[in-house]
């Protein structure tokens, strides 16, 4: 029961995280792309590299503390249910390249970040 508890605060912390940095983002960049999710989609799998990264070399957190940080607050950040959103509104405007653009940049930023996220840790550490 600590370990759903702990991913319940987590996913708290995360949205409003998510909702702020969003907001954020779109302020600085407009609406006319979906940059806030694609930062905070971005950003979390960077963070989420990093940590994993860190909790496999260094640091060995409990379930709880693993759980509110990974599944809890980087799951709540990171979205892929408003990134299909975002694809569907996208695809409803009839910009379908920039959709493609989006699913793109969405896919192999996260991923690139991922790892790069893995790396830094490990050039730190190592």
């Amino acid at each position: 029961m600590k370990t759903v508890i702990a991913i319940a605060l987590g996913g708290a912390i995360g949205a409003v995280a998510r909702y702020f940095i969003s907001r954020w983002v779109v302020l600085a960049l407009g609406s006319a792309f979906p940059w806030g999710t694609l930062t905070v989609n971005i950003v979390g799998c960077f963070v989420l590299g990093f940590l994993v990264e860190i909790m496999t070399l260094l640091w060995s957190p409990s379930e709880e503390y693993r759980a509110f940080l990974t599944v809890g607050l980087l799951g709540a950040l990171t979205t892929f249910s408003a990134f299909s959103l975002d694809i569907a509104v996208l695809q409803g405007r009839g910009e379908t390249l920039l959709a493609v653009v989006y699913v793109a940049l969405s896919v192999s930023g996260s991923i690139v970040a991922i790892f790069a996220g893995i790396f830094l840790t490990r050039t730190i550490l190592q």
